[in-house]
C-alpha cells in the first residue's frame, strides 16, 4: 500500500492549524504537512466559545494550559446562560459536569423527578456546583476523585479565536508544518480518479499531495466547488441566516460563562475575555434588517465598541459527503450550526478525531469515506437536533421569528426525546451524541419541558431516605461555593499574572 506522504490544508484559520496542529502531533515527520493560506483573506474567528470536549484536543497536541490561557487571552467557562428564552423575564443556565451525584442505580434526575412528585419544591439547578460557581462569578477545576463535590465540574473556555490560531500555528510550525502564503488560483486532478493532484497558487507554487483537507471556510472550495459534494440546507428548523459581531471593552470582573439573551429576530451571545468581551446578534434577515439588527447589537453592549460591526452570513446545513475521494472538509466547508452551543470549535476536532481514527492509504478506500460521513453526520444530526429543542420550546413571544419556531414541525428524532421526557423523564440518548444527560437536562428543563412522572425504578427507594439525601448534596454544594476562588483570580494564579 502506497502510504500517504503528503498532506495540503487549503485554508488557515481556527480549523486549518487546528487541523495542523493535530496531524502533526499524531503523525510527526511521517508525513509532510503544507498550509496554503493568505493574509489577504479574512477568517469568521468570531467563534470564542468552546465547550468540554476541547480538553481532548489540548491533551493531543500538547498544549500547555498555562500559556495558552496567557496567549490567547483566555476565560474559563462553566456553562451557558439563556436570557428570555423560555419566556419574557425567565432564565437558566446549562452548566457543564454533572447534576447531583452518583448515589446507585438511580439516576441522579429520577431521584429528583421522585422527590418532586413527594412534595419537592428545589429546582434541579440547586445540585448542581457549576451552576452555583456560575452564578457567585468562582471557578473551580474539576477533581478525579469521586468522593469530592469537584468531581461533578466540568468546565470549557473563551479565548480570542485570532490569537488561538496564532498559538496553534507556532505549535505546528515546531514540528514541521510549512506555511505558504498565497491564495488557490488552480485545483489540478487526475483525470482517471477525479482525485485532487495539487493546488497552484497565485504565488507561482504548486503544492502536490496524497490528501487534501478543505478548510476553507464557507467557500467550501474542494468539497463543494471541486468535488461536487451537496450541501443539505436545514434553514427550515434554524431559520437565523446572518450574524453582526463587535468587541466591546470589559467594564466588569470577567464571568465564567456564556450568556445568549433573546432577540426578536434571534439571540444575542456575550463571551468574556480577559482583555475584551466579544457580542454578537444571531438572526434571520426575513424578520429584521441588517442595520436594526446592528442598532440592537450596539444597544446591547457593556461597554465602548471597539471596533466596526462585522456581518456575517451563512445557511444552517451540512454535506453529508465532508470526505469524497481524497478530499476531506472541515470546519466551515463541511457545514454550519449557529454557535448556540458553542459547537463550532469541537465539530472541527470532532472531524480531526474521526480523520485520524481512519487515517486512508494514498488510494483513499471509500469505505473510509463513508464511515467518516456517517460518524459526522450523526454528530451534526445530534447537535442539530438540540439546537432546534432551544427555538422550539418557547412560551409568550409575541415577535413573527418565535411564533414560526414554536409552530414548526420538528424531526421526529427530537419529537420522540422531547415525548419520552416528558412521560417519565427518560432520556432516550444515542451512545454517540455530543450532548449527553445533563445539556438534555437543562435546556429541557429550562426550556419548560417538564416530566410528568418517573421511572419505576424510582419507586424503590425510600422517600424520606431520597429527600435526605439531595438536602444533603444542596447543603454541601452551598457550603464549598465561598471557599472557592473568584473567576479572574483563578485566571491570575494560573498565568502567573500580578494581582
Amino acid at each position: 500500500m502506497k502510504r500517504v506522504n503528503k498532506i495540503v490544508i487549503l485554508g488557515g484559520g481556527t480549523a486549518g492549524w487546528m487541523t495542523a496542529a493535530a496531524l502533526s502531533a499524531t503523525y510527526g515527520e511521517a508525513v509532510s504537512i503544507s498550509v496554503l493560506e493568505s493574509d489577504a483573506i479574512g477568517t469568521v474567528g468570531v467563534g470564542e466559545a468552546t465547550i468540554p470536549t476541547i480538553h481532548w484536543f489540548n491533551e493531543l497536541i500538547g498544549l500547555d494550559e498555562a500559556a495558552f490561557v496567557r496567549e490567547t487571552r483566555a476565560s474559563f467557562k462553566l456553562g451557558i446562560e439563556f436570557v428570555d428564552w423560555t419566556r419574557p423575564g425567565h432564565r437558566y443556565f446549562h452548566p457543564f459536569g454533572r447534576y447531583g451525584v452518583d448515589l446507585g442505580t438511580v439516576p441522579f434526575h429520577q431521584r429528583w423527578l421522585r422527590a418532586q412528585a413527594d412534595g419537592l419544591d428545589r429546582p434541579l439547578s440547586a445540585y448542581s456546583l457549576a451552576t452555583q460557581l456560575a452564578e457567585a462569578g468562582r471557578f473551580a477545576k474539576p477533581v478525579g476523585d469521586a468522593r469530592s463535590i469537584l468531581s461533578t465540574l466540568g468546565y470549557a473556555y473563551h479565548f480570542d479565536a485570532g490569537l488561538y490560531a496564532g498559538h496553534l500555528r507556532k505549535l505546528a510550525e515546531a514540528r514541521g508544518v510549512t506555511r505558504h502564503e498565497g491564495m488557490l488560483a488552480r485545483i489540478e486532478r487526475d483525470s482517471a480518479t477525479s482525485f485532487v493532484t495539487a493546488l497552484a497558487t497565485d504565488q507561482g507554487e504548486t503544492l502536490e499531495g496524497d490528501l487534501f483537507v478543505d478548510c476553507s471556510g464557507f467557500r467550501a472550495l474542494l468539497i463543494g466547488e471541486a468535488m461536487g459534494a451537496p450541501f443539505e440546507d436545514w434553514s427550515q428548523w434554524l431559520p437565523c441566516d446572518r450574524a453582526v459581531a463587535v468587541p466591546c471593552a470589559r467594564l466588569a470582573e470577567t464571568t465564567p460563562f456564556t450568556r445568549s439573551t433573546r432577540r426578536d429576530a434571534g439571540w444575542q451571545w456575550r463571551i468574556p475575555l480577559q482583555h475584551r468581551t466579544g457580542n454578537g446578534y444571531v438572526y434571520a434577515s426575513a424578520f429584521v434588517s441588517d442595520d436594526e439588527a446592528t442598532a440592537t447589537l450596539l444597544a446591547n453592549l457593556d461597554g465602548e465598541a471597539l471596533a466596526d460591526p462585522r456581518m456575517l452570513r451563512f445557511t444552517a446545513g451540512f454535506r453529508r459527503e465532508a470526505w469524497r475521494g481524497n478530499v476531506v472538509a472541515i470546519g466551515l466547508s463541511s457545514g454550519f450550526l449557529e454557535p448556540l452551543e458553542s459547537t463550532s470549535i469541537h465539530l472541527i476536532q470532532s472531524g480531526i478525531a474521526k480523520l485520524i481514527t481512519l487515517f486512508p492509504d494514498a488510494d483513499c478506500d471509500p469505505a473510509l469515506a463513508r464511515q467518516y460521513n456517517a460518524l459526522l453526520g450523526r454528530d451534526m444530526d445530534g447537535i442539530r437536533d438540540f439546537l432546534i429543542l432551544h427555538y422550539h420550546a418557547t412560551q409568550g413571544h409575541d415577535a413573527a421569528l418565535w411564533q414560526h419556531t414554536r409552530a414548526m414541525a420538528v424531526p421526529e428524532t427530537l419529537q420522540n426525546k422531547m415525548a419520552h421526557y416528558r412521560r417519565t423523564g427518560r432520556l432516550m440518548l444515542e451512545p454517540e451524541e455530543l450532548f449527553r444527560e445533563a445539556s438534555w437536562l437543562a435546556v429541557l428543563n429550562g426550556q419548560g419541558v417538564a416530566a410528568q412522572g418517573h421511572v419505576p425504578l424510582a419507586d424503590t427507594i425510600d422517600g424520606a431516605t431520597n429527600r435526605g439525601q439531595l438536602d444533603q448534596i444542596e447543603a454541601v454544594i452551598a457550603r464549598a461555593v465561598p471557599t472557592l476562588p473568584l473567576h479572574d483570580a483563578a485566571i491570575r494564579v494560573l498565568t502567573g499574572a500580578v494581582a
